[in-house]
C-alpha cells in the first residue's frame, strides 16, 4: 500500500485507480492545462496544440496513462467522505472543526525529490484516522462511524435552528415591547 512520507498508509494501492478525471480535462477531451496555463510548459502547450488540446490520456486507447502526463491534477469535488459516505455539514461562522479532511494520495518521489500528481479525496475526520493508523483501506465498505453520525446530526439540528422562522410576538411573548404599555 502506498505511504506517506512518514510512513503512514494512504489507504490504496494505485492512487490512480481511485480517480475519475483530471482537473484540467474539459468534458471534450481537451487538456484545459495547455490552453489556459501553457506559458508555464511551452513545450507540453506546443505539443497538445499541434493536437488541437486532445488529452493524450483521457483517450482509453490513447498513448499515455493519467501517471504520464506532467500536469494532471485530481481532486475529489464531491463533498462528502470517499469511503463512508458522510457529507460535509459546514455552519456558517462556526469554529467547529470539519467533519471532512483532505486526504492526499500522492506524494514526492523518493527517487525523483520533487513534486508527484495531487490526488487529493474527502475523508471524513474518522476514516481519515482509520486509514493512516492501520491498514483500513478507502475502498472498504464502510459506514459511518456513530461518532461521525452523531457530530453530523448535532449540525443538522443547528441548521434547522438556524432556519427556523420565529414571529416578533413568539419572540416577545409576555415583554413589554410598546412604551406605553402598562400606563
Amino acid at each position: 500500500m502506498e505511504k506517506t512520507p512518514q510512513g503512514t498508509s494512504v489507504g490504496v494501492d494505485d492512487p490512480y485507480e481511485v480517480i475519475e478525471r483530471c482537473d484540467y480535462l474539459t468534458d471534450d477531451g481537451r487538456c484545459r492545462y495547455a490552453a489556459e496555463h501553457g506559458h508555464h510548459d511551452p513545450e507540453f502547450a506546443r505539443e497538445r496544440h499541434e493536437d488541437d488540446l486532445r488529452c493524450p490520456a483521457a483517450d482509453p486507447e490513447g498513448e499515455w496513462d493519467w501517471s504520464d502526463c506532467p500536469h494532471f491534477r485530481a481532486r475529489q469535488r464531491a463533498k462528502e467522505c470517499i469511503r463512508c459516505g458522510i457529507a460535509e455539514r459546514r455552519i456558517a461562522h462556526d469554529d467547529d472543526r470539519p467533519l471532512l479532511e483532505e486526504h492526499h494520495l500522492e506524494y514526492p518521489d523518493d527517487d525523483r525529490r520533487e513534486l508527484a500528481h495531487e490526488i487529493t479525496v474527502y475523508l471524513c475526520r474518522w476514516c481519515h484516522a482509520k486509514i493512516h493508523n492501520s491498514w483500513a483501506r478507502i475502498d472498504d465498505d464502510a459506514s459511518p462511524d456513530p461518532e461521525a453520525i452523531a457530530a453530523a446530526e448535532g449540525r443538522r439540528s443547528k441548521e434547522h435552528e438556524e432556519l427556523s422562522f420565529e414571529t416578533a410576538a413568539e419572540r416577545f411573548d409576555g415583554e413589554d415591547t410598546d412604551e406605553t404599555a402598562g400606563e
